[in-house]
């Protein structure tokens, strides 16, 4: 294989990850946007912007998210129920987008096997952990790639 094929490999592989992380942010932007709408928090549109872009930040971006929200809500209406409110959004965001939104579009778009994407980032975060979530899904896309090409070309091969 020439080194050309290679980064054209690799390279539609990346693409196709970040076109899936943009449709996860969207997605995760757009939740965010309607629980926020429904519990009447101020600056919904902002917020939501602000989750959908740090959502590309794995672990972390999801967390800061939540913060501005919160405050907002515990500001704004100066009880601890409605930051309560914001919280559990949160929890519920984040549990739909790990289980099934994100390994999903994985699937759809870089054809990921849902599986892999659940269990991948789980297992390499033992291996080296911040690294091993951050880089899970990328690793994923390119090792799908590759195979999906070595399986193609031994279809061809015994044709």
């Amino acid at each position: 294989m020439k080194i050309e094929e290679h980064l054209r490999l690799t390279g539609g592989a990346l693409k196709n990850w970040l076109i899936a992380q943009c449709k996860d942010s969207l997605a995760v932007g757009a939740m965010w946007y309607i629980g926020l709408r429904v519990l009447g928090v101020p600056l919904a549109p902002l917020w939501a912007g602000l989750a959908a872009v740090l959502q590309f930040v794995p672990h972390l971006g999801p967390a800061l998210g939540m913060v501005a929200p919160t405050i907002t809500a515990a500001i704004h209406w100066g009880d601890w129920r409605h930051p309560l409110y914001v919280l559990m959004l949160y929890a519920g965001i984040v549990v739909v987008d790990a289980l099934a939104l994100q390994p999903y579009i994985m699937k759809r778009t870089a054809k990921v096997p849902i599986w892999a994407s659940i269990l991948a980032p789980i297992v390499l975060a033992f291996v080296i952990p911040f690294w091993g979530v951050f880089l899970a899904p990328p690793l994923l896309a390119v090792v799908y790639a590759y195979k999906r090409h070595l399986e193609q070309g031994s279809g061809k091969a015994s044709s």
